[in-house]
């Protein structure tokens, strides 16, 4: 017996995947150049549609500051 998915769904699936595809690389990118492990595992596992993204990108990263070594 074969799904039939309704071709709107679809294409929600695609913008919601196009819209959250940056967030979670770009969350994941800092939470991983902040040496910060839970919080990448945490934006890794959960998919939120980009809102946890959001979050720590605009709301935990500014009140961190990054701690630098060296010259």
């Amino acid at each position: 017996m074969e799904v039939a998915i309704p071709e709107n769904i679809f294409w929600l699936f695609v913008a919601l995947a196009l819209w959250s595809l940056p967030f979670k690389g770009y969350a994941l990118w800092t939470a991983a150049r902040r040496d910060e492990k839970r919080w990448f595992i945490i934006l890794f596992l959960v998919n939120t549609a980009a809102i946890l993204e959001i979050i720590y990108l605009f709301f935990i990263v500014p009140r961190k500051p990054v701690a630098r070594t060296g010259v």
